[in-house]
């Protein structure tokens, strides 16, 4: 049952923080209240009791005054339905391979949960750019999410297509191939920082190799290292991609994630690898996600929203 005239509490865990905010919606009033949200830092590779702490004192910051029908928007693989986590292999929350998220979140939060729906970051992302922004009046939009690893979502009039096969596998990217390796060995923020720190010296080990951001940086001051290794990063992430957009029919492709800090970069290769596999993509409309901090936060809302409903 949901409670309309109350806030909705959502949760958008990422690979590096977790983000908890209280929405307020629908009927075209989709917000997210400024004052409610609240952000923790995460360690990925930390045990699982941590980091289930670590959310649940994020989520406890939003207090009791909300519905108490909680949406959570986070990475896969994860049984979304289960809330059972299935990380295993991917360089981050390995520690939370088959817990029960879902139960162990609720058992944190006592009666400020009454229920608990998981969804998809890159889902929640793509559902609150077309409520709130960039896809906004698109029958098929793609979008896709560049950080820690790639996300994507196909949406039909809103709704994430997870099947057929004009979408890949669950509807995402990252379990494309390119080069016939796991698309996120070439486009991630540990695949990068590893493409850059073996391409300057020659060192297999990304330790202590510079961020994303500073590689851009040093890609705009003209290091050929730097700019070679996003765009060849960035290139694949479109040519990997540019099938599904194709026999999707995707009027749009949005793209979200920290990466598009650097825009400047993540566009012109992004066009460059889609139009070498479907050339008739040339001119495909790409667009910055205009909402970034909030689309996945609105998303996760709509979805909990939803679910409450269908109870």
């Amino acid at each position: 049952m949901t409670h309309p005239h109350l806030p909705t509490p959502v949760l958008e865990i990422g690979g590096t923080h977790v983000t908890a905010a209280l929405v307020h919606g629908p009927g075209g009033t989709w917000r997210v209240a400024p004052d409610s949200v609240v952000r923790r830092g995460l360690d990925a590779h930390a045990p699982a009791a941590g980091l289930l702490d670590r959310i649940a004192e994020a989520a406890s910051g939003l207090g009791t005054g909300h519905s108490g029908t909680w949406g959570v928007a986070l990475p896969g693989p994860f049984d979304y339905a289960a809330g059972v986590a299935l990380y295993e292999h991917v360089g981050k929350f390995d520690e939370l391979k088959g817990v029960d998220v879902g139960a162990e979140l609720a058992r944190r939060l006592g009666t400020a949960a009454r229920s608990i729906s998981f969804l998809n970051d890159a889902d929640a992302f793509g559902i609150g750019e077309v409520a709130l922004g960039a896809a906004g009046g698109s029958h098929r939009a793609a979008c896709i999410t560049l950080g820690t690893g790639v996300g994507s979502s196909f949406l039909a009039d809103g709704v994430p297509v997870k099947s057929g096969s004009d979408v890949p596998p669950d509807g995402s990217c990252y379990l494309l191939e390119y080069n016939s390796l796991p698309l996120e060995e070439t486009v991630s923020r540990r695949a990068i920082r590893r493409a850059y720190a073996d391409a300057a010296g020659g060192n297999h080990d990304d330790a202590g190799a510079p961020d994303v951001r500073e590689i851009a940086g040093a890609a705009r001051t003209g290091d050929p290292v730097a700019a070679a290794v996003l765009d060849h990063a960035f290139g694949a992430a479109g040519a990997a991609a540019a099938p599904f957009l194709k026999r999707f029919g995707a009027e749009v492709l949005v793209v979200g994630g920290s990466m598009t800090g650097s825009w400047d970069l993540v566009e012109p290769a992004l066009r460059r690898g889609i139009a070498s596999v479907e050339p008739d993509l040339a001119r495909l409309p790409l667009r910055k996600a205009e909402r970034s901090e909030e689309a996945g936060l609105v998303g996760a809302a709509y979805w909990a929203m939803a679910a409450g409903s269908a109870v």
